[in-house]
């Protein structure tokens, strides 16, 4: 059997072209594009804002089941489809989210596909890749000190330091920032106060760069930004401290979006990665706009489960940018419905046909989910070479009694070619004109019963719990005229319910709310449940204790 070669060994070996023949696929002048070495290169705001008048192609969501660690494959199908849709003669767009430092040198690894069906450059995409990340840390904290700044000399706007809601962020996962104590040491220091840091994929900055139209639009959701509040509990804005001008000329880069190819060079822009369990989950809608105006189809993905990242790309990012997706595919693993199905990640290897029809339950609630929303919908069954015949015909008849149909891909090991078949599946649902979309709930219905919708239509959860202290900040928000904005859920990734151990399909289970934050500028309310952490911790073994520099100064150990 011949030798698997490992991500990273099929990313160094690609046949990359010049990036400016990338961005000559799609139409975009030589001009209208920033390299940054000779594969990748930013698109200039003049070119963007030029697309306008165009025609919007098709948007296909890729969507998964609950993660396990069997593993699911999400990104590397959606660089797939968009490779098959182009082999098929579609012209076709790649839409994902930039990876953070955190999860790359945590438990995740890389974040570019895999196999035959990658971004490239791989290693530049997981680290600094054109330093949007860093541009969005330096914005955000740049407040923070602005802040504290103001605060010391004399405190005009009156804020209280007991109410002062921006913490700082970093693009790392350290538990012990969670929660700190700043201006320790002294009168030269400032006021001692309690603080903290978020990681910056959570930063309400990061929220505000993908869900921004174009820098003005930026800069007036920055302003927007409520920092924290006066003893009276009026907000105190970003725009009162007069940061937001600063902020927002740190991030006039960073606004642009990526370009970059497939491993089969085809034009795929990476831009933007908010996180689907603590913030929303989607590239940015910069990215996506000027990909519908460039494409026939333009393939993009949201974080996680269907549970998390799908319904906040459809109830936030799809609702705030009037997008209108006409199809949506599912990504399931034989593997990952045994794990589901109650068996054991070391015996997966073993044919269980029972463990997988009982583990389709989960597949079909996302199923089930994604059709609430009136997109039609297929699902994609990512091969893996210890699948039996057995085993994916339960998958698909287990699919076929939803109504939808299941096809197989093989894109990891043959790349477009392996996923012809779910390309034309795609290309005959979008053009169906069945996609009726629609969001969960209206603007107008309170916060709170926003969140009990989620909670029972997509968790299946039979309550939300939360104390009237939550509750009370939820009615004064509505007060204060910011009722009509949607919530994002921050919820394990692992599990419909708030248990992160709870697999399957769980009905009847509670969701507790602990805490609710608004994001003003960002333009949704962020409400935690259950033990999730806006700040993660690193693993026992970390991912960054295997990834080094071999002797001939190539990366290792980063997927």
């Amino acid at each position: 059997m011949a030798e698997v070669k490992s991500d990273i060994e099929i990313a160094r070996g690609a046949s990359k072209k010049p990036i400016m023949e990338v961005g000559e696929k799609l139409g975009i002048p030589g001009e209208s594009l920033l390299p940054y070495g000779h594969d990748k290169a930013k698109v200039s705001a003049d070119f963007i804002k030029s697309l306008q008048g165009k025609p919007d192609g098709k948007l296909i969501l890729v969507t998964a089941i609950n993660p396990t660690p069997a593993g699911e494959g999400k990104t590397t199908t959606t660089v797939g489809l968009g490779d098959g849709l182009n082999r098929i003669g579609k012209k076709a767009v790649i839409c994902i989210r930039e990876a953070s430092l955190g999860p790359c040198f945590g438990v995740k690894g890389g974040a570019a596909g895999g196999g035959y069906a990658q971004v490239v450059p791989m290693e530049d995409m997981n680290l600094h890749f054109t330093g949007d990340f860093h541009a969005i840390t330096s914005a955000h904290n740049l407040l923070s000190a602005m802040i504290d700044n103001h605060i010391y000399w004399g405190n005009e706007l009156g804020i209280d330091l007991r109410r002062v809601a921006w913490r700082r962020v970093m693009d790392m996962n350290d538990r012990a920032l969670r929660e700190i104590v700043c201006s320790l040491g002294g009168v030269a220091n400032g006021f001692p106060r309690e603080a903290g840091f978020d990681i910056t994929v959570a930063s309400e900055v990061m929220a505000i760069l993908c869900l921004a139209t174009d820098l003005q639009d930026l800069e007036r959701r920055l302003g927007d930004i409520i920092i924290g509040y006066r003893r009276d509990k009026t907000p105190v804005f970003c725009r009162d401290i007069k940061a937001d001008g600063a902020m927002a000329v740190l991030l006039k880069d960073a606004m642009q979006p990526n370009l970059v190819q497939t491993l089969e060079n085809n034009p795929a822009f990476v831009h933007g990665g908010p996180f689907a369990n603590i913030a929303h989950g989607c590239n940015s809608v910069v990215a996506t706009t000027t990909a519908l105006k460039l494409g026939d189809y333009v393939v993009t993905e949201a974080g996680f489960g269907a549970d998390l990242g799908a319904e906040k790309f459809f109830d936030i990012k799809c609702r705030k940018a009037g997008l209108k997706p006409a199809a949506a595919v599912i990504v399931a693993t034989v593997r990952a419905m045994k794990m589901n199905g109650g068996v054991k990640k070391e015996d997966l290897g073993a044919e269980n046909v029972e463990a997988v029809e009982k583990g389709c339950a989960n597949l079909g609630r996302h199923v089930q989910n994604v059709k609430k929303f009136g997109v039609p919908v297929v699902v994609a069954i990512n091969h893996f070479i210890s699948d039996t015949d057995a085993e994916i015909q339960a998958v698909k008849d287990y699919v076929e009694t939803l109504g939808t149909e299941a096809v197989l891909c093989r894109h990891w090991a043959e790349g477009s070619k392996g996923i012809e078949d779910l390309a034309h599946k795609v290309v005959a649902l979008a053009e169906s004109g069945k996609s009726q979309f629609a969001p969960l709930y209206a603007d107008d219905m309170s916060l709170f019963e926003k969140i009990e919708t989620v909670a029972k239509n997509i968790y299946h959860a039979s309550e939300v719990i939360a104390d009237k202290s939550v509750r009370d900040q939820l009615k004064q928000w509505e007060d204060q005229g910011y009722g009509n904005l949607p919530v994002c859920m921050a919820k394990t990734q692992y599990s419909f319910s708030t248990d992160p151990n709870l697999r399957g399909a769980p009905t009847g289970h509670t969701v507790p709310v602990r805490e609710v934050r608004l994001s003003a500028g960002a333009g949704f309310i962020v409400v935690i449940t259950g033990a999730i952490m806006t700040m993660p911790g690193l693993p026992r073994t970390p991912s960054s204790e295997h990834i080094r520099l071999n002797p001939q100064g190539y990366i290792e150990g980063l997927f």
